[in-house]
């Protein structure tokens, strides 16, 4: 099994991944902020989702064949850049038309940010890089596979909790919003933000290279 000092480092790393601005934090905060705390747990769900695909790819070895094969890490990069980029445009559409927040007596639609919150995570490459540069740090031996899903469910853990406090804060800032037109506004140039850091993160990934 994994060394004490081992599983440490793999929690201090993760924690960092975890905590750093990106793709899912912004999702769950917009979608909390829009609709409300449960579609914010629907994306944190559709995130654990595609954690879940890519411990799956890894047991299969399916993982490296994606890094391995530049022709299929292009295709998924560049899937994953354009759904980034619709995702970004349509925030900010919604934001120019004033639609950031939905009436409180409309139930919302979950469906929509756990799809997102999967394909945000599934079609990024750099999710899969991740993994196969650091998991083969810490995992090793016959016992590799057992102690990769070990350091991915830590991984995974953590992610609910921090996003689920996401989603928590930014539901909240939504009921305050309800009844303050400039709470409103706020609502407003936040999903916009939100929509713009999309796209320019769909920009990075279009470019970047493994």
């Amino acid at each position: 099994m994994i060394e004490p000092a081992a599983l440490l480092a793999w929690s201090a790393l993760a924690l960092i991944v975890t905590v750093s601005p990106g793709p899912d934090t912004m999702l769950v905060a917009a979608h909390a902020a829009r609709s409300g705390f449960r579609a914010g747990v629907a994306a944190v769900a559709g995130i654990m989702l595609g954690v879940a695909w890519y411990g799956s790819l890894i047991a299969f070895g399916a993982l490296s064949i994606l890094v391995a094969v530049p022709a299929l890490f292009l295709v998924v990069k560049i899937a994953g850049a354009l759904y980034l980029a619709w995702l970004g445009a349509g925030m900010l559409w919604r934001a120019f038309q004033g639609a950031a927040q939905q009436q409180p007596s409309k139930p919302p639609q979950l469906g929509a940010p756990l799809a997102q919150g999967f394909f945000t995570n599934a079609l990024n490459p750099k999710v899969a890089l991740f993994y196969l540069a650091a998991l083969p740090q810490f995992a090793s031996g016959p016992s590799a596979p057992m102690i990769g899903v070990l350091l991915l469910a830590i991984h995974a853990a953590m992610g609910v909790v921090w996003l689920t406090a996401i989603a928590l804060a930014a539901a909240r800032a939504r009921q305050a919003a309800t009844s303050s037109a400039a709470f409103k506004r706020i609502g407003r140039w936040l999903e916009g933000a939100v929509g713009a850091f999309f796209i320019a993160v769909a920009g990075r990934l279009a470019v970047a290279q493994r």
